[in-house]
């Protein structure tokens, strides 16, 4: 009588790891392991010290040539270490470019400028995302068709304006035509359209709340961190922009680029006392970076983490 061969009975002891069901210690492991930070390569850290390397080299070389005399800076090879004239550089640039009185005004028109821009655009954004009502695409439309315009095209009749007004060689001639502007408006209502959920606005009119209550209480919360890099744009932008007011304003009460055109007159160019004064026009963005570019960079990653 032959026998009938039975299938082998799999133990649970005897399977692999891999035949045994996830338990949850299993998924545990396999969660912490999808959420662990991978380190960069070699090359990517070499890749990064280039980048860091060349982005600082130019303003290591305005101090090289700020800490020089005229004719150091002129020669072939140019001077690769600091010279020893970069204080007394820096006082001369400072008293024949007024750079005082220009450092207040600068600092004048890009923090209104920066604020009102901020506040503004995050108030259109919040309308342009979220809001319904007749004719917004259209209206949306028209802000970004602004953008394509190139500014060079309104400096006459924007100058006849401002002289109309009175407000020509002053700030507010520099600070009211650029309280808003498009970019801003477009950014944060890109932002706010991914990072404000429909529940919250909902769940406001729910409550009672209307449409600035709202704006208040759920919206600004939300776009703080967009907020925050629209408010350090805007206010190296207006901090460094040159065109428009030198066309509004003089040296009896200029800004800092203008300022900086003084130190260039004469027939023969002092480069040394010229980056002097970019280095003293540089060193309150730097001190801004510093102080606020850690809380900045935490609050964008504190809203990608939310939304």
């Amino acid at each position: 009588m032959t026998t009938q061969s039975l299938p082998a009975r799999t133990d649970a002891r005897d399977r692999t790891p891999a035949d045994k069901p996830a338990g949850r210690g299993g998924r545990r492991l396999l969660r912490q392991g999808a959420g662990r930070q991978h380190h960069a390569g070699p090359l990517a850290y070499v890749l990064l010290a280039i980048m860091a390397i060349l982005s600082i080299f130019p303003l290591y070389w305005t101090m090289v040539a700020a800490s020089t005399d005229n004719t150091r800076v002129s020669q072939t090879p140019p001077p690769f270490l600091p010279g020893p004239n970069l204080f007394s550089n820096l006082a001369r640039a400072w008293d024949e470019a007024a750079m005082g009185k220009a450092m207040v005004n600068s600092l004048i028109v890009a923090g209104v400028i920066a604020l009102s821009t901020v506040m503004f655009a995050t108030l259109a954004g919040f309308a342009f995302a979220k809001l319904r009502f007749k004719g917004r695409n259209a209206l949306l439309m028209l802000v970004i068709g602004t953008m394509m315009v190139p500014p060079q095209l309104g400096v006459v009749p924007l100058f006849m304006m401002m002289s109309e007004l009175g407000w020509s060689q002053q700030l507010p001639a520099v600070i009211f035509p650029t309280l808003v502007s498009a970019v801003g408006v477009f950014f944060m209502r890109q932002y706010l359209s991914e990072a404000l959920p429909d529940e919250l606005v909902e769940a406001g009119r729910v409550d009672g709340a209307h449409s600035l209550r709202i704006f208040w209480s759920i919206v600004l919360p939300v776009a703080r961190p967009a907020m925050a890099v629209l408010f350090m744009i805007t206010f190296v932008h207006a901090w460094n922009d040159f065109f428009w007011p030198f066309v509004v304003l003089d040296m009896t009460n200029p800004t800092v680029p203008v300022a900086l055109t003084q130190l260039s007159a004469g027939y023969v160019r002092d480069q040394s006392l010229i980056m002097a004064g970019a280095l003293l026009g540089t060193l309150p963005l730097l001190l801004m970076f510093i102080v606020f570019g850690r809380q900045i960079v935490s609050g964008i990653m504190a809203g990608a983490v939310k939304g």
